[in-house]
This record gives C-alpha cells, sequence and structure tokens, in this order.
C-alpha cells in the first residue's frame, strides 16, 4: 500500500515548515510506510513520554529538535519525569547525576519546544481531556488505555521519540487503533460470577487487570460483569494493570465504555477468538503473585502509580482518622501538579502531611533515582507498582488494599483485611 501525502504534508516532508519540523515529519513518514499505512491523520492532542530520562540519547534528541527549532502543532502535556521538580528537597539515594542534569536539561528543551509542564502519566485528570472519536498521540501504557477505552479517543502507543515527532507534525499514520476495524474486541472476559460486593473494592480491578493481561496479551479485551457504578479510578486501574502485564492498548466493558454498550457492538457483530469465565480463585492468585512478602515490618508504603486523582484522595482522607505514619515507615503518594492544587484548597495537603505522607509530583516512586525508604518491603495499592517496582528499585513489594496500605503505615508492619475476599472464599 503507497502512502499518500497531502500538499501540506509533502511540504513538512520537504522542509517547508523548518529543519525540525521536517525531522519530526520523515519519522512519522517512516512509521507510516513500516504499518503500510495509506495515509497521516490529523491529531488533537498529544502526550510525550520522552521528556523521561532513561539515557543521554534522549537529551541529544531533545536538544537536536531544540536546535532546529522545532516546536509542537497541537496541545502537548509531558509525562512524569525522573524528578520531582515541585519538591527538589527530596532525599533521593545514591542519585546518578548525569540523570538528574539530565532531567533538568530535557525539561528546559521540551518547554521550549511548547509542551504543557504537566509531568504527569495521567493526563486525563486534567481538562480539557481527549473527546470521544478525537485521534490523539499517547504514548505512555495507561494513558493509551485510558484513553481509548474509557474516553473513547483514538491512539496507538508512540514510543520515544515518535511521540513528540507526531506533536511537532500533527500527524501520525492513520493505522491499528486509529482504525474503527482495529478496535474490534477479540477476547471475552465473563465476571459476572464474581459477586457485585467484591466488584466495588479497589483492589478487584488491579486483580483482574493483572489476569486480563496475562491472558490477552496484546488482543483486546472485552469485560462482561462489571457494575454500571463502576468508577474511572477502577477503569485506570484494571487498564494500567492489564497493560504491564501483557500488552492491552485497549478494553471494553459492557455497558461501562462508550464503545461497549452491548457485547455485539464491543464485538462488532464477530464471534471472539476465545472465551475466559473469570473465577475467583484467578482473583485471589493474581492479588498473591504481587506480593513477595506475606508479613513483617515495612519500610515504605507507596501510591499513586498512575498518579493519584482527586477522588482517590477523597477516599483516603477518612480514614487517616487523625492517625500518624510509623516513625520508620516512609508514606509517599504520586500524584500530578493539578491534583496537588485542587487538595491544597480542600486543606488535605495540610492534613495529609501532618499525618506523616508525602507527597510527591512529576515522577513515580517505583523509578530512579529512588527516594529514601523506598527498599526492603514496600507496600502498594498498585499492581503496576507491584509488577515494575522490584525490579526497578530493588524493593520486595505488597500488593494490597488503599486501606491495607494505610493501616500498615501506621502499624510500621503488614496489616491484613481478613474480610478483604468475603464473598470469594
Amino acid at each position: 500500500m503507497t502512502l499518500k501525502l497531502t500538499d501540506q504534508q509533502q511540504s513538512m516532508l520537504s522542509g517547508g515548515n523548518g529543519s525540525g519540523c521536517q525531522i519530526a515529519m520523515r519519522m512519522v513518514v517512516a512509521a507510516a510506510e513500516a504499518l503500510t499505512a495509506s495515509q497521516l491523520v490529523r491529531i488533537n492532542s498529544a502526550h510525550v513520554t520522552s521528556c523521561f530520562y532513561s539515557g543521554r540519547v534522549n537529551v541529544d534528541f531533545a536538544e537536536h529538535l531544540v536546535a532546529n527549532e522545532a516546536k509542537v502543532a497541537v496541545p502537548t502535556t509531558l509525562n512524569a519525569s525522573s524528578m520531582d521538580f515541585v519538591h527538589p528537597e527530596l532525599t533521593l539515594v545514591n542519585p546518578d547525576l548525569q540523570g538528574v542534569t539530565g532531567a533538568q536539561r530535557l525539561r528546559e528543551c521540551y518547554l521550549k519546544m511548547g509542551c504543557n509542564q504537566t509531568w504527569t502519566c495521567a493526563p486525563y485528570h486534567i481538562d480539557p481531556k481527549p473527546q470521544f472519536g478525537e485521534n490523539i498521540a499517547g504514548s505512555e501504557s495507561n494513558a493509551v488505555v485510558f484513553s481509548n477505552s474509557v474516553l473513547g479517543a483514538r491512539t496507538n502507543l508512540y514510543g520515544d521519540f515518535l511521540d513528540i515527532a507526531a506533536a511537532i507534525t500533527g500527524y501520525v499514520p492513520y493505522a491499528g487503533l486509529h482504525q474503527d476495524e482495529s478496535r474490534r474486541g477479540e477476547i471475552v472476559f465473563d465476571a459476572q460470577g464474581i459477586p457485585d460486593s467484591v466488584k466495588e473494592t479497589d483492589i478487584f480491578f488491579n486483580a483482574l487487570g493483572y489476569v486480563i493481561g496475562r491472558e490477552s496479551g496484546s488482543q483486546i479485551p472485552v469485560i462482561l460483569g462489571l457494575l454500571p457504578t463502576t468508577s474511572e479510578d477502577q477503569l485506570k486501574a484494571l487498564g494500567s494493570t492489564a497493560a504491564c502485564a501483557g500488552a492491552v492498548k485497549m478494553f471494553h466493558a459492557i455497558g461501562v465504555t462508550p464503545e461497549a454498550r452491548s457485547l455485539a457492538e464491543a464485538l462488532q457483530g464477530s464471534q471472539p477468538n476465545r472465551e475466559v469465565s473469570v473465577s475467583a480463585s484467578q482473583i485471589i492468585s493474581a492479588s498473591d503473585a504481587l506480593c513477595m512478602e506475606t508479613h513483617g515490618r515495612i519500610s515504605a508504603v507507596c501510591m499513586g502509580t498512575p498518579h493519584f486523582s482527586f477522588s482517590e484522595f477523597q477516599t483516603l482522607i477518612p480514614l487517616l482518622s487523625n492517625r500518624k505514619v510509623h516513625a520508620d515507615v516512609r508514606f509517599y503518594i504520586s500524584t500530578s501538579r493539578h491534583i496537588i492544587k485542587l487538595i491544597e484548597k480542600e486543606g488535605w495537603l495540610e492534613e495529609l502531611e501532618e499525618a506523616g505522607i508525602t507527597i510527591v509530583a512529576d515522577r513515580c516512586t517505583y523509578n530512579v533515582p529512588r527516594l529514601d525508604g523506598v527498599d526492603g518491603v514496600v507496600m502498594t495499592n498498585s499492581a503496576k507498582w507491584a509488577y515494575y517496582g522490584p525490579g526497578n528499585v530493588g524493593a520486595k513489594a505488597i500488593f494490597a488494599s488503599l486501606k491495607e496500605c494505610l493501616d500498615s503505615a501506621v502499624a510500621g508492619r503488614v496489616v491484613r483485611d481478613p474480610d478483604l475476599w468475603a464473598g470469594l472464599i
């Protein structure tokens, strides 16, 4: 299939919009040809992960774009960095000074290119959100799943440095999840046998996401049996875990997500490749698989992977009940600058800090440079953190509910809720 460019796109490729745009368009065109796309499609916005320092190449490429006067053509948000620029006083353990400097240089470059200083892996918490049917360029795995599944926007997973190239040109290949036929559900997960009381818990969606990711691989899952009241936070947990446990970029939840008013709609009238009946044992096994320890002292609690939402803080605050975090435990919650402003306005930021909880902005706690205390045994209510944390920072992760994490932080040791899986066992 031959790629056809419009006159405007051809001009960009030929340098008519400057050398920076030309570099970016060459990358987009190369990607389109690799995907055998026949055309490019205009995007409304972009979210960029190339701003994360993972080596010198990130800085070199960004500075090359800036030197060639590249500017983004659409509203562009920045993914989490490797540094907290809001709280530089946070103690870093054995930081790579080249990495710290690299993160700062990347910040300068992406701001010069016109990107919004969001520094969050959850751009969907910030208005204006992508709209149903809009084509966008997404890059962070959980944000791609959320945008496709929950918002009904359209994006593939664009990696470094194709994400910033798309933002500069305003175009992506018209292929994959930008096309109707590629959004068809392929594997059905029937969760109707799971009690509704379990489906109301935060921990269930992480465990379900793990099961779905393992079983689906890169196929698009369709989920039967979720409650109509399923929240965005719960769908965020499901999607982020399915993306790391598998390679899921989109899911359908019947009666919940916008392209799945019925099973027939989600499957686009076709038959699924496979059907899986979700069992209680699968959910419990998934939760257990994310635990490297079962009891004893803990060194830290980490929440906010993906970044904590306003409603998650709203759930956490009443559970504090004037309690304090144990002196031997570090308690971190990662969130965005946007959400920090909202919780500060509510008076919650001061309440959290008085309880001994440290709010982290701009980054995630399972990445290096490692924050003080994020080693040894770390409890988390995020399956994504439990999945990546051990490899990234060398911690022994324990996956638990939000309440279990808070109770353990106060006690300084693992505290389990005996009724956690009531209804399943």
